[in-house]
């Protein structure tokens, strides 16, 4: 195999399309991407950051940019930045979807619909619209391919051992305030949540982390991507962050994937698979990783349970209505509306809120995540911190 042919059968550098530019993702994937002569950046969206996305632009020659929020008085020429039309005027390889929130959803399905491979950051997608996804995929032949450190790692296990696979398990930090108990965190400030001790990430990655429905999140994505019971998948912490996904085989082994936190790494994973290719990351010895140590699901956070309850629910939109609530209670804490934890009851009030109507397609979705949202509203306009 020549530098320039892979095993995808190209023989010039893969074509990716960065949705996200300038967020935390997104510019770390812009750093991947410079570091492999296989990768080629031929598009790229942001959404207000004018400045952050004409640097990303400038930094790998790519000059088909969008912004979706443009200002006024900005007189630069910007693509158009619909899903639909910016991917057919690019022609991506792979869309890289790294856009926060259930916006997201959008690009997901324009790329399947178009029939470009996906590495999926936007959790959100597969949260909220996991069975419209889903169903597009089986119509399509784009791959789903994850970027989220746990679900890359989890790819990375079942391609080996899918059909010797009994049980999975996702990884989690512990977040800050990993060891206290959920009642005791009624007070904490928003600074102190946004304290991860391990990952470097955007703010509402951080909050999620530190009310730990970031792993709920992950939960029902990783059911979804995978088409696994959530009964069989289980939540482990480990405080560094070097385990980043298990699984249990039917003999009882267990196999896991085990490196340094950072996400260049899983990116680079979405972004060249089937290959496996060196960019130059650090290599450490397994026994410079230290201490693998992991403990039990914490019971007392009740976004994990919320969450299981959530797919319980799918059925009626729960998965929607779990992810609407929490970016509106998300945005409320940060905004010093609300409570810290008040961001779960807010979860369970739009759980409890749910129509008793099927949810089938993308416009049941849509309706799903519009009347979580306007139950979270009410719910955080009655508990409304006073300034």
């Amino acid at each position: 195999m020549t530098e320039s042919t892979s095993e995808y059968g190209l023989d010039r550098p893969r074509r990716v399309a960065v949705i996200g530019v300038t967020g935390s993702v997104g510019r770390q994937a812009v750093e991947v991407i410079e570091r492999s002569p296989r990768l080629e950046m031929v598009g790229a969206v942001a959404l207000r950051d004018a400045g952050g996305l004409a640097a990303a632009g400038a930094r790998l020659g790519c000059e088909h940019l969008a912004l979706i929020e443009t200002a006024t008085d900005d007189r630069r020429s910007w693509a158009d930045p619909t899903p639909e039309r910016f991917l057919h005027a690019v022609k991506p390889d792979v869309v890289l979807n790294a856009v926060v929130g259930v916006a997201g959803l959008a690009w997901t399905l324009a790329a399947i619909d178009a029939g470009h491979d996906i590495a999926l950051a936007n959790k959100e997608s597969l949260v909220a619209g996991g069975r419209v996804v889903n169903e597009r995929l089986a119509a399509s032949s784009s791959r789903l391919l994850p970027v989220d450190s746990e679900h890359a790692a989890l790819h990375q296990l079942l391609e080996g051992h899918r059909h010797h696979a009994q049980t999975l398990t996702i990884t989690a930090s512990g977040g800050p305030f990993r060891g206290r108990r959920w009642a005791d965190l009624h007070d904490v400030t928003v600074e102190a949540a946004m304290a991860h001790p391990t990952w470097a990430m955007g703010n509402k990655n951080t909050l999620d982390s530190a009310t730990l429905v970031n792993k709920g999140l992950e939960l029902i994505e990783a059911s979804y991507m995978f088409d696994w019971p959530q009964e069989r998948i289980e939540i482990a912490v480990q405080p560094r962050s070097v385990i980043h996904a298990a699984i249990t085989l039917r003999d009882g082994t267990h196999v896991a994937n085990v490196s340094p936190p950072d996400m260049r790494r899983s990116i680079a994973y979405a972004l060249h698979h089937p290959e496996c290719v060196d960019i130059g990351l650090p290599h450490v010895p397994l026994a410079g990783l230290g201490t693998l140590e992991l403990e039990p699901e914490p019971e007392d956070f009740p976004g994990l349970a919320l969450s299981r309850a959530a797919l319980r629910a799918q059925d009626h939109g729960g998965t929607a209505a779990f992810n609407a609530a929490n970016e509106e209670a998300v945005a409320a804490f940060i905004a010093g509306r609300i409570r810290f934890t008040d961001i779960t009851e807010i979860i369970a009030r739009a759980l409890d809120d749910l129509a008793p109507t099927p949810v089938t397609t993308l416009a049941d979705v849509l309706a799903a995540d519009a009347r979580a949202r306007q139950t979270a509203r009410a719910v955080i306009s009655a508990r409304a911190v006073s300034s």
